[in-house]
């Protein structure tokens, strides 16, 4: 068997290197090995990374100077202990698996996406591709629809409705031609989820919307995908070259006389294209806004007709469900939350980076376990699940388990998949400010309540943060969540408010130290906070002095912070090595 060199090419590797690393590799290629560019490998924090297989060598923080030294070794069975993972107990892991990162991770969605060089088809099918597709064409489509709706999956791209019931719902109706739509309109900040399995294994979204939509009788589908992700789009497009021209799509599918086919519709960069109705709207060249919910998409959606649409991640796993059967499927999981999620893990988290864990793991054990811990080992403050979105979840709920419906019994939401770390340094005032201001931006304007309310909770906010606010303020901002999450017309508008609601649940004596006593504990809000040196802990290194932008620092025996030059950007606390920068 062949040495592989598996060389992540995904953006954040890409961004230190991998594409000259991936080209060194090939200007030294020798008979006894192959190299593959390929998707998403998770460990972002420590790309470029390298996985040498069939060993399971995990290499990290690789540079294009290490290629050859990487070759000759490998070739003698030897390993570059400077490029293996190192725990913070200082132990050297050499197998991928008993990386921390990885050793709690379950892969479905993403079990080809580091595997497979994402142009390559032959590469897909050596995994196994397409077999889930080759099986289900053996079976009744309401065989498969039987399947799917006994694995309980649930739809992975917001508000977890049971993939089988929609599918169902769409197979009953008699109106034709039926559409089965991929949202691909991945828009939270922070969130590379849906991005990573478009452009690292796009195989897997193709096959789980063929099985679907011969399933429920569709012969066309469409994958939405937001334009800022080119590199997604290319990749895409490649895939239906390729099945197409290898019989999975097309007339005759595999020669069994279910055709279909699939198009590209790249979204405009609008952030409320993701809700469903607003998105069928934008493929039919429409403005992007959301229709009235009392008509469902499995009765009218996209030009009238019966409709599936599901995110990228929900497609993913149907291949998995089908070849393995839902029994296999449900191992995993909870009861009420079967499978495994994709997590975008960011934020203050030493381990940044893409994650697949089975649904029931803890908060603390993502967090702590996979991401280990928080940045310069600070306390740990709240985690956003769920997007702009979702809601903020403190410290005591650390030990819940992640799934759809503890989640929202938190006040948050699994949404696509984000997940966002904060810690002591992050205020929660200006958390809600920051996605509210957010989704004021990205409201299409229809209903006053979205478009209103939200400008409304804005002002109120801002007016906290800048030392103004009053005690009434926090009665006023829950009524305007309140009415915001019960008026608005569609899911956006609804789970708008979350950030705020959250935060004042969680967080209320925070807003009142803002409003009471005119100070931020983060030292966020410049108007709340004035940093200061204590001189007894300073140990006058000069790091702050240095690392000033406007030269605010005195130094004169001791170190100073001039506060009329001060702009309170906090780069002195930043750097500070003994905790001397008060505020």
């Amino acid at each position: 068997m062949k040495t592989t060199f598996l060389i992540c090419g995904d953006i954040g590797c890409s961004g230190y290197g991998s594409q000259e690393i991936y080209a060194k590799f090939l200007k030294h290629k020798e008979e006894w090995f192959e190299v593959r560019f390929t998707g998403c490998q998770g460990f972002c924090a420590v790309g470029p990374v390298i996985e040498i297989q069939p060993q399971h060598v995990f290499y990290q923080k690789v540079t294009v100077d290490d290629v050859e030294d990487i070759i000759t070794t490998t070739k003698h069975n030897w390993l570059i202990q400077r490029l293996l993972y190192t725990s913070p107990d200082s132990r050297l892991h050499v197998k991928t698996n008993d990386i921390p990162f990885y050793a709690q991770q379950k892969k479905v969605v993403l079990r080809t996406n580091g595997q497979v060089s994402p142009d390559s088809i032959d590469d897909y099918l050596a995994l196994e591709g397409y077999a889930g597709l080759k099986k289900a064409l053996t079976m009744t489509p309401s065989a498969v629809l039987d399947e799917i709706a006994k694995s309980g999956l649930r739809g992975r791209g917001g508000g977890g409705f049971a993939t089988g019931k929609k599918w169902q719902s769409v197979a009953n109706s008699r109106e034709t031609p039926k559409y089965i739509i991929c949202n691909g309109d991945e828009g939270d900040p922070g969130a590379f989820m849906d991005r990573s399995v478009m452009q690292g294994t796009p195989h897997a979204v193709l096959e789980g919307m063929i099985i679907g939509a011969y399933a429920i009788g569709a012969n066309q589908g469409y994958i939405y995908v937001r334009d800022e992700y080119p590199q997604a789009v290319q990749n895409l497009q490649i895939g239906i070259d390729a099945a197409r021209s290898r019989g999975f799509l097309g007339e005759n599918i595999l020669q069994t006389g279910f055709a279909f086919d699939i198009a590209i519709k790249r979204g405009a960069g609008a952030f409320v294209c993701g809700e469903s109705s607003a998105l069928m709207r934008s493929i039919e060249g429409k403005i992007g806004e959301p229709n009235e919910k009392y008509v469902h998409a499995s009765e009218r959606g996209l030009w009238g007709k019966p409709t599936v649409l599901n995110n990228v991640e929900t497609f993913a796993n149907v291949p998995y469900i089908i070849q393995h059967g839902a029994d296999e499927f449900k191992k995993m999981g909870t009861a009420g939350s079967p499978g495994t999620k994709v997590f975008s893990l960011v934020g203050k988290v030493k381990n940044v980076g893409l994650i697949e864990v089975e649904m029931g793991l803890t908060l603390r054990q993502i967090i702590f376990d996979i991401g280990g811990g928080i940045v310069k080992d600070r306390p740990f403050k709240a985690v956003q699940t769920g997007g702009p979105s979702g809601g903020c979840i403190p410290a005591e709920h650390l030990d819940s388990p992640i799934d759809f419906d503890s989640l929202t019994a938190l006040g948050s939401m699994m949404g696509s998949g984000g997940m966002i770390v904060m810690d002591e340094w992050d205020c929660m005032v200006e958390v809600a400010r920051y996605f509210t201001k957010f989704l004021i931006e990205e409201s299409c304007g229809k209903c006053v309540p979205c478009r209103e309310g939200l400008i409304q909770v804005n002002h109120i906010l801002e007016r906290i943060a800048a030392g103004k606010g009053k005690p009434e303020d926090i009665d006023r901002l829950q009524a305007l969540g309140e009415y915001i999450a019960n008026s608005s017309l569609c899911g956006l508008g609804k789970s708008a408010p979350n950030p705020l609601v959250s935060t004042l649940r969680y967080f209320q004596a925070e807003y009142l130290e803002h409003i009471e006593q005119k100070h931020c504990r983060a030292g966020v809000c410049k108007a709340l906070t004035t940093f200061t040196i204590n001189q007894d802990t300073c140990t006058r290194c000069g790091a702050c002095f240095k690392a000033c932008p406007v030269n605010a620092i005195a130094r004169n025996g001791t170190y100073q912070i001039l506060q009329e030059q001060c702009i309170k950007c906090g780069e002195c606390r930043a750097v500070c090595k003994f905790n001397a920068v008060k505020w």
